[in-house]
């Protein structure tokens, strides 16, 4: 993947599925590598830069989720498309909580994939989206408790300015309460203000990111003081602490 498009890793145990996506994602602009397994896909993380990866959650020995799960921690700023077989949103929910970007169930369509893949690659700044640069200038660093958020570099930094790995899908939420301070949103209103676009009733990817948040920016993330809970709304980010004083 010497190229200059964003390039993109397949994971699948179906050979030809694997062959129809990369001629699919190949002409629309990607440059698209494949793997049949996860040991074959961790071989082409090490050979090349991938910026995302297409993983399906159901294969033979190592599974997707703890392919997933080894993804996330080594490449935080990975992103990460899982797909999964129709009907089980516990592996949708176990997929969301160790990191993964999004989810297609299978069957799907080509182009609700393709959507998808290029939905994440802007929110990791491949293509920076007009309403993430304009908040960018106008507010460039936001503090998160003990935490600073660069939002010109999507990047947070803790109390000794060492950078918090985060995922673009992290980034993305927390962009959007810095955007909103003490303010009480609702999932919908999170999800539409990040994806502008309506995610299926099984979704509670909102609530795997802000669990997996509070543990990187509260000082207690079992009585969080920055993002809070509001009961029978959803969450509101408060803009001053005692920690940002």
């Amino acid at each position: 993947m010497n190229d200059s498009r964003p390039s993109l890793l397949v994971v699948d145990d179906e050979p030809e599925l694997r062959e129809v996506l990369a001629e699919y994602f190949g002409r629309h602009g990607l440059a698209v590598a494949t793997a049949a397994d996860a040991q074959q896909a961790r071989q082409r993380i090490a050979e090349a830069d991938v910026e995302l990866v297409v993983l399906d959650i159901n294969m033979p020995g190592e599974n997707g989720l703890s392919l997933a799960r080894w993804l996330r921690e080594s490449r935080p700023r990975l992103g990460i498309v899982l797909l999964t077989a129709a009907g089980e949103p516990v592996d949708r929910v176990v997929g969301l909580e160790i990191g993964a970007d999004d989810y297609v169930a299978k069957p799907f369509d080509l182009r609700e994939l393709l959507a998808r893949v290029r939905a994440v690659l802007r929110r990791a700044s491949l293509v920076p989206p007009a309403t993430d640069a304009a908040a960018a200038a106008a507010q460039p660093q936001v503090r998160f408790g003990r935490c600073l958020l660069l939002m010109d570099e999507r990047r947070l930094l803790d109390a000794e300015g060492l950078e918090v790995p985060i995922s673009s899908g992290e980034y993305d939420l927390l962009a959007t309460f810095a955007r909103a301070p003490n303010r009480a949103l609702n999932r919908d209103q999170l999800m539409d203000m990040m994806h502008g676009r309506q995610w299926d009733v099984y979704d509670r990817s909102i609530d795997m990111r802000v669990m997996r948040l509070r543990r990187k920016i509260e000082r207690n993330p079992d009585k969080p003081e920055v993002i809070k809970t509001v009961r029978n709304v959803g969450y509101m980010f408060v803009a001053r602490t005692a920690d940002a004083a």
